[in-house]
């Protein structure tokens, strides 16, 4: 008896410091969330004027000051936009797709 005694008084002696770590804490894992998007600043957004003339609206587009694309909305037919590729203040219409004025490429595969 009195060596079962001592054999659990051993043991016990032995397991204390086991049970005064604390077990490890498993890392949170991390946050596969994008970040938030935060404008940089107010000259990012274009502003927009949009004015009523001769039977049509038109919305004008400007960054920092400088017009780059001008939108018309005539009372009848087609809205179309009209942009400042080069930055000269020349105006061409902007092309894609559904516009009349669309060039498909055609190449020639093969003749015969």
């Amino acid at each position: 008896m009195r060596r079962l005694h001592f054999f659990l008084v051993t043991l016990i002696f032995a397991a204390a410091p086991a049970w005064a770590q604390q077990p490890d804490a498993t890392p949170a894992p991390p946050d596969d969330r994008p970040p938030a998007l935060v404008p940089l600043d107010d000259s990012v957004e274009p502003q927009i004027t949009i004015r009523q003339r001769e039977g049509e609206t038109v919305e004008e587009y400007r960054l920092n000051g400088r017009l780059y694309k001008v939108k018309i909305f005539p009372l009848r037919g087609e809205p179309y936009i009209l942009v400042d590729l080069r930055g000269d203040g020349s105006f061409v219409p902007q092309e894609g797709p559904g516009t009349p004025g669309l060039s498909v490429p055609q190449w020639v595969i093969s003749t015969f």
